[in-house]
């Protein structure tokens, strides 16, 4: 109980000029997050430069919280390289191999089929109805890195959120109570 008091006298000494202080440091790395975030899409092409694998398909070349580094340009898009990309009515991005790829002779569109690597059939199933194959612009980007393991994080704070929550309270209050 003694560090939750000395918490409360702390917070009752702090002047105005330095929870002012507090916040704009705050807001500034904030800011800076998000500056980081938009430089990355631009220099990586995709939409979501950064992805983190939440299922077990991809095994044993993925596992479920590594994290992926996606990068998107004009090339064409191969047979055997993984890929990231979102089907319509679905919100979160899936992570899998291209296994064919289709150019329509009559528009010259290409047409693309996505497999797990640990899944039997391909993933016709998981796109939107009637939808057999994928267009350009259902692709997110290609894989060109991973990080195994780091996005464990990402996925205990959206299964558990009340991590989530006492981290961001913890974190606030160290950042509230500090002196600098």
């Amino acid at each position: 109980m003694g560090w939750m008091s000395e918490n409360v006298e702390s917070l009752k000494s702090i002047q105005i000029r330095q929870v002012l202080t507090q916040a704009i440091n705050l807001g500034m790395i904030v800011t800076s997050a998000l500056i980081i975030w938009k430089a990355l899409m631009c220099i990586t092409g995709s939409e979501s430069p950064v992805v983190v694998v939440l299922s077990g398909s991809m095994e044993p070349g993925f596992k479920r919280g590594d994290i992926l580094f996606l990068h998107m340009n004009k090339d064409p898009i191969l047979a055997g390289e993984i890929v990231v990309f979102n089907v319509d009515g679905r919100e979160i991005p899936i992570v899998h191999r291209v296994i064919k790829v289709h150019e329509r002779q009559d528009t010259g569109e290409v047409e693309i089929l996505t497999k797990g690597d640990n899944n039997y059939g391909d993933d016709r199933l998981l796109y939107a109805h009637g939808q057999l194959w994928l267009q350009r612009h259902h692709i997110m980007g290609k894989a060109v890195g991973f990080l195994p393991y780091v996005g464990w994080v990402t996925i205990i704070m959206t299964e558990k959120p009340i991590i989530k929550y006492f981290l961001i309270g913890a974190l606030g209050l160290l950042v509230i109570t500090s002196k600098d």
